[in-house]
């Protein structure tokens, strides 16, 4: 027992000696080795590779096993989580977790890889300015511009410089919105910048960023207080090589000069209405732009993008709504970001042509008067943000319930205090079971960002009859005729109503107006319209005139007369009427016909006293009527300005 004893002794001794030799061991070793100096040392690609590798070390390293203090331990692993939580953000679209992790690769360039002010220009010559690329010359100005701008640096640069406007390029017979290598390079001339070692070394840190974690050459343009960014919708897919490979040699050698776009090479804007084309930046290779792809729809596990599944749509975590596709679904990988500026949605900025004092106040007025309002346009037009502006009229007391494919909204960003609950649809819950659920959530105003399906179109007609006070929705439908028949088709197609009539009666029952909204050749974004439905009412226009007739012939007549009445109500029955209240004319809003004597006393009625009072005035001022009963209506003549648009149907 005694010989046992001491084996046991020397065993437990022995391995606690080789423990702490291996601890002392670990203290004592550099966690990185000295960096071998040589002319290819400071190259993107190195440092990248160096980054990579530390960022790697730090987050997987095992704190436990190189003896530190408790206090030490506490902190170093704090850090390691902030670290791989930013890591994690970075990639989602979140610039403070993206300015964390800049800010960490700058302290490992500065004090671990040994940059400093003669071997940063191994990386970008910035010394030389004939040796900088279009797209580090890009980089450098934006880089300058958002020192001083912060996130307005490329509407500022666009705007000085007046690049958002038509322009005819080589090689192209039509103009077009682009922005190109040598309009950069003349702006970077022009500026004459003066770069400190710092500002360098922030220039190549994003470069390495935007390859590591970043967006590519996106990256800091996603970030700008732009409409949105999309790529990969231009150019030619890689698959399509191989075919003129067959057929012309010649156009292959023009795509492998660049001198034909590439899928990747498709960089584009959304600017105020226009879109533009970055040709000065690319993505490089097909690779990155799958990448790209691959991270920038990421944020709250959305699902895979799979060859199935050839679609996602999702929010960014700064609001930003992200469609990304991919083959088969699409010839190439492509992604489109829009962003909704939350602080400028309101309609005195949203509405700026001449007349829009009478156009701001008669859209508030349809608010307060607790309205059905459809925005209605062609994609881009501003249907989300026009609706954000109005949203800013409904009463503090009114509930709001939301529905939307993707949240583009953020109702609660703007108005934190009231009450305000958004739903979207998923991969398990549709727009239907969704807006039946609103219908339980004691929701006064029912918005639906897009009335895109049959389904959401037929239950939005039937909640607006029954289930909450008014509702506003959006629709891509061109005129006031179009909307309404879609609106029916869907009634129809989702099997509510059989018969067309009724389907179309019960819609314009429900439809009180129609604000169209136009993106025209110039980028300008405007209201076109504002239309006002009015049903038809049924009326028994049939006679007994018949029994005063004395002879067959007499009576014969006056019986076509009323079978004529019958069979044109059974055939072709006029349903609704529609008029133009407000036009876009010659570049100013014009109101041209009145409000009609029931939407005029029904708003009036959902109104407090004040705006009641402000719309007895705006209605007098513009149409020389006072608010009364039909009988009661003074007969004053209404003005008469700009085309009368009263149309039959």
């Amino acid at each position: 027992m005694l010989i046992n004893f001491i084996l046991t002794v020397i065993v437990l001794l022995g391995a606690g000696m080789l423990v702490m030799r291996s601890i002392t061991k670990k203290k004592e070793q550099k966690v990185e080795q000295e960096v071998e100096v040589d002319d290819k040392t400071y190259t993107l690609d190195k440092m990248t590779e160096f980054v990579k590798k530390r960022l790697d070390e730090i987050t997987k390293i095992n704190l436990y096993d190189i003896g530190l203090s408790e206090e030490e331990l506490k902190r170093r692993k704090k850090k390691k989580y902030e670290l791989k939580k930013a890591l994690k953000g970075c990639t989602y679209g979140d610039v403070n977790d993206k300015k964390y992790v800049k800010e960490l690769i700058y302290d490992l360039l500065l004090k671990e890889y040994g940059v400093d002010e003669i071997n940063i220009s191994k990386a970008i010559p910035f010394d030389i300015p004939s040796l900088l690329t279009d797209q580090d010359k890009f980089d450098i100005l934006l880089y300058m511009y958002k020192k001083e701008f912060g996130y307005e640096a490329l509407t500022q640069i666009i705007k000085k410089y007046n690049l958002a406007v038509l322009k005819y390029i080589s090689g192209e017979t039509k103009p077009s919105y682009v922005i190109t290598g040598e309009e950069i390079s003349d702006i970077y001339e022009k500026e004459q910048l003066v770069l400190s070692f710092a500002d360098k070394l922030n220039v190549v840190v994003q470069r390495i960023y935007q390859h590591y974690k970043g967006y590519s050459s996106i990256d800091e343009v996603r970030d700008m207080n732009i409409d949105g960014v999309s790529g990969g919708v231009s150019g030619l897919p890689e698959s399509f090589l191989s075919q003129v490979a067959q057929t012309d040699g010649d156009y292959l050698d023009q795509v492998l000069e660049n001198k034909v776009p590439r899928a990747c090479d498709s960089i584009w804007i959304f600017f105020q209405g226009k879109s533009i084309r970055l040709a000065f930046l690319s993505f490089g290779t097909e690779s990155e732009l799958k990448r790209v792809c691959q991270n920038i729809y990421k944020y709250n596990n959305p699902g895979q993008l799979s060859d199935t599944n050839g679609y996602k749509i999702n929010e960014m975590k700064d609001g930003s709504r992200v469609v990304v596709v991919r083959p088969s679904f699409s010839e190439t990988w492509a992604f489109f970001v829009r962003k909704f500026d939350v602080k400028r949605a309101t309609l005195e900025q949203l509405i700026v042509f001449p007349g829009k004092e009478k156009a701001i106040d008669l859209l508030k007025f349809l608010v307060k008067g607790a309205r059905i309002i459809s925005l209605t346009g062609e994609q881009g037009c501003g249907k989300t943000t026009m609706l954000m502006g109005m949203i800013e009229n409904i009463y503090e007391t009114m509930n709001i319930r939301v529905q939307e494919t993707a949240f583009e909204l953020h109702l609660r960003k703007i108005y934190p205090t009231r009450n305000i609950l958004t739903f979207r649809e998923t991969e398990t819950i549709s727009g239907q079971e969704g807006l039946d659920v609103q219908k339980k959530t004691d929701g006064s105003v029912n918005i639906i960002g897009e009335v895109a399906t049959d389904p959401v179109a037929s239950w939005m007609i039937q909640a607006a009859q029954v289930a909450s006070k008014f509702t506003l929705f959006t629709h891509h439908a061109k005129t006031f005729p179009n909307l309404v028949t879609a609106l029916r088709n869907s009634m129809l197609r989702t099997g509510v109503f059989t018969n067309e009539k009724t389907a179309e009666e019960q819609v314009v029952q429900v439809l009180n107006f129609d604000v169209h909204l136009v993106k025209d050749f110039r980028g300008r974004r405007y209201i076109e319209r504002v239309t006002e439905c009015i049903p038809v009412e049924e009326k028994n226009e049939y006679t007994f005139d018949h029994k005063k007739e004395k002879t067959l012939e007499g009576k014969i007549d006056k019986f076509l007369d009323n079978a004529t009445h019958y069979f044109t109500k059974v055939t072709d029955r006029q349903l609704y009427t529609y008029v133009n209240i407000m036009e876009y004319i010659d570049g100013e809003y014009v109101l041209t016909n009145k409000i009609s004597d029931q939407n005029l006393r029904e708003m009036r009625s959902n109104m407090d006293e004040t705006d009641a009072e402000a719309f007895d005035k705006f209605v007098e001022e513009n149409w020389g009527t006072k608010i009364k009963g039909e009988e009661e209506n003074t007969e004053k003549s209404p003005k008469k300005r700009g085309r009368k648009a009263k149309q039959t149907v």
